[in-house]
């Protein structure tokens, strides 16, 4: 199959299967994954290795509020990654376009020297971008005029800002799409003497109610001194001046400082080895007051463009990352201009299928990719949840809800879109447990995966039939759904997991897709005739083919293959392996 628009960078016709982890995910760092894939068992399984962005430097979001792009000493060193090579492992790198962390040193220059600061204009600054749009509120942020507003879309609830304290004292608002922690440090008497004219022991009696105040979750200017308040205000003053922030900012995309720090960035990334570079949040990242600032028209391709001729001149292929509705055809304009993109429709098709003992949905879906020449990343499971959003349109609503209610019984939490409820997102569990923990289904799954169209990615936990983690749940508090599918598992365990059976036919499955040639995106696939519980796959390329059939209803299947000489590569069926 080779209909698409050729991919700009690096040749990827071989399309074998890629690792997806975090650095720490098995045994604490990038060195012991490595000694886990040096294992016999692991020996030819893998082309390649999306490592998540805990490498990098980062604060929050397990990994997406990148500080910088140099190597965590803590989880990774250049000779992990040159070990990796020397296994014929590349990789696969996340850069995120919207948005960096406070803590970079762009943004703490800013807090530190305020309008004086080089990268002043590196970050938005919500009130310079606002100016003339809306009216100037009490707090000292612009409320736009709703009919800038209307076509914008908010992560989530109130306006995305976050109040930056400068030098001087002044509050500047400042664009944040994603997450934001502010913290308040606790006091001491000293603390307190040295900011105001106050006596130790009241010192110390004040500093008590601040700090419990503080634990409780109250802001400086909400707490109650009681018969002490005439200190209030300089206590707000002092904990306010030292004030703490966690969180992603958005860049300035029309400031020539980002997109040097862009072009620094993917040389950077280059230099690691990276083939393929996944653009997170790049669809927020354009903004115009009026306009959308999710996909913004033109601004987004735009965006995309600028930065595929950065790529270019690398090597490296982009891999755009976007969860929009299947009937939105994204996906196809993404193709359409080039780009790889991810098929955050398979996950849930798969289980769909499953559970309806029907191809239906799955043969529609293939000949989509095949008839518009769409070049993919695909998976089972992964760091994110059981995509839910990405489905309307290819799956009915009532389909849609009835695989939310099958994960959902099989132990899986439900997320609906920013907080809103029926409007459903994704669906987070492992995927061996929304399959009902079934090791026949998690096969077939694998089988389905590595004979669609793409670069089959497989989550460290899928290959492992890792279950549902309530225990990291609940560590995670409040917000830590997708900690369900995050299991950091020991070097030994992860070890001894290799000897299940389940892990040892998915092993077999993934080394025949990663070395038999009749796969890739220059070879052939047709869909072979059949009845709808019976799936029928054949792939074509240089005088090979590999042929996959399964039963969608009793969970088995064959898959056979020939090279020129006829000879039978392999053969599964219900019981054994190859």
């Amino acid at each position: 199959m080779d209909s698409g628009k050729k991919l700009p960078g690096k040749s990827l016709t071989k399309a074998g299967p890629m690792l997806n982890a975090y650095p720490d995910s098995i045994g604490g760092t990038l060195g012991d994954i490595i000694k886990f894939l040096k294992r016999p068992e692991l020996e030819n399984v893998f082309q390649s290795f999306y490592i998540l962005p805990s490498i990098f430097n980062t604060d929050i979001d397990r990994g997406f509020s990148i500080i910088d792009y140099e190597l965590n000493e803590l989880y990774a060193s250049r000779d992990d990654l040159n070990d990796l090579k020397k296994l014929g492992i590349s990789f696969k790198f996340d850069f995120v376009l919207n948005h960096s962390s406070v803590l970079s040193r762009q943004f703490r220059d800013i807090v530190e020297n305020g309008e004086y600061s080089k990268f002043k204009d590196f970050f938005i600054d919500w009130n310079k971008f606002w100016e003339g749009c809306g009216h100037m509120t009490e707090e000292g942020y612009i409320q736009p005029d709703p009919e800038y507003v209307r076509d914008m879309f908010f992560r989530k609830p109130g306006l995305p800002l976050l109040n930056i304290r400068m030098p001087d004292g002044k509050e500047v608002p400042y664009w944040n799409t994603f997450y934001q922690e502010v913290k308040y440090d606790k006091i001491d008497a000293h603390d307190l003497m040295g900011a105001t004219d106050i006596q130790y022991a009241v010192a110390l009696k004040i500093a008590e109610t601040v700090n419990t105040a503080l634990v409780e979750g109250k802001k400086p200017s909400d707490i109650s001194l009681g018969r002490f308040s005439r200190y209030s205000q300089d206590i707000i003053n002092l904990l306010e001046t030292r004030r703490k922030y966690l969180g992603q900012m958005d860049l300035n995309i029309k400031s020539p400082q980002v997109w040097e720090y862009y072009e620094d960035t993917l040389k950077k990334l280059a230099g690691y080895g990276a083939e393929i570079i996944r653009l997170d949040a790049f669809a927020y990242a354009p903004k115009e007051p009026g306009a959308r600032n999710f996909l913004n028209e033109p601004g987004t391709w735009n965006l995309l463009e600028g930065i595929r001729t950065m790529a270019d001149k690398y090597g490296l292929t982009l891999l755009p990352e976007i969860h929009s509705r299947y009937e939105e055809k994204i996906h196809e304009k993404l193709a359409g201009e080039g780009y790889m993109t991810y098929d955050f429709f398979l996950p849930g098709l798969i289980i769909d299928a499953l559970e309806r003992n029907t191809n239906e949905i799955l043969v529609r879906w293939i000949r989509d990719i095949r008839e518009k020449g769409i070049r993919l990343v695909n998976m089972l499971g992964c760091h994110d949840g059981i995509p839910l959003l990405d489905l309307k349109g290819l799956l009915a609503d009532e389909l849609i809800q009835n695989l939310i209610d099958t994960v959902v019984n099989r132990g899986g939490y439900i997320k609906d879109l920013h907080g809103k409820k029926n409007i459903y997102y994704q669906v987070n569990a492992t995927y061996y447990s929304a399959l009902g923990e079934d090791d026949a289904k998690l096969l077939l799954a694998r089988a389905i995966q590595i004979f669609m169209p793409g670069i089959p990615q497989v989550w460290y936990l899928d290959l492992l039939a890792g279950k549902n983690d309530y225990d990291a749940v609940e560590r995670a508090g409040p917000a830590g759904h997708k900690e369900i599918n995050r299991t950091n598992l020991e070097l030994d365990i992860a070890c001894e997991g290799i000897r299940k059976d389940v892990v040892q036919r998915q092993l077999s499955l993934l080394k025949f897709r990663n070395n038999f040639p009749a796969f890739g995106f220059d070879a052939c696939l047709e869909i072979l005739d059949s009845t709808p519980e019976i799936l029928k796959l054949r792939w074509e390329n240089n005088n090979c083919t590999a042929t996959l059939e399964a039963d969608l209803k009793d969970y088995t299947f064959n898959v056979t293959a020939t090279d020129e000489g006829g000879i039978v590569e392999l053969a599964f069926n219900k019981t054994s392996g190859t």
